[in-house]
């Protein structure tokens, strides 16, 4: 078994990824990809710990439900 994604996985997860606001998109790519811990997001973007926590908890909640199939509304795009 590998760990690289699937073609179609991929384009799924980069689809959802453009569906979501770009302060929560950057905070998970650099939480996920860069490895940088919530306090490191904290001062480079001039949150606080818990707002770093709160986007980063949208951004997973809004990711899977995406991948899970339904498409978000309106609403939930723009929070």
């Amino acid at each position: 078994m590998s760990d690289t994604p699937e073609p179609a996985q991929l384009r799924r997860f980069e689809e959802a990824m453009k569906n979501i606001p770009k302060l929560q998109r950057e905070i998970f790519m650099a939480h996920r990809l860069d490895d940088s811990s919530y306090e490191e997001i904290a001062r480079r973007t001039g949150l606080s710990v818990r707002q770093v926590e709160r986007h980063m908890a949208e951004a997973l909640y809004k990711l899977a439900k995406q991948l899970g199939g339904r498409k978000l509304s309106w609403w939930e795009r723009w929070f």
